[in-house]
């Protein structure tokens, strides 16, 4: 279903605020079906993608911190 979801994570540099929205706006079109959602459901398709990105940069930020630990 996600092959063509590009890897956001690099070693040589952290993901910025822009990637990492870019990616949950990926991720939530993905998973409702919809490229567009309808004006009905804009809200909902938002705040999708603040929460998605909300939560993307506090995994990320604990990878860097098991990374070095």
């Amino acid at each position: 279903m996600c092959r063509s979801i590009k890897p956001l994570r690099l070693p040589d540099r952290s993901a910025s605020d822009e990637e990492i929205r870019e990616a949950a706006l990926q991720y939530v079109r993905k998973v409702s079906g919809y490229r567009k959602p309808s004006r009905a459901n804009q809200a909902a398709f938002d705040a999708a993608i603040l929460e998605v990105a909300d939560a993307t940069r506090k995994m990320l930020a604990q990878l860097a911190v098991a990374k070095t630990a």
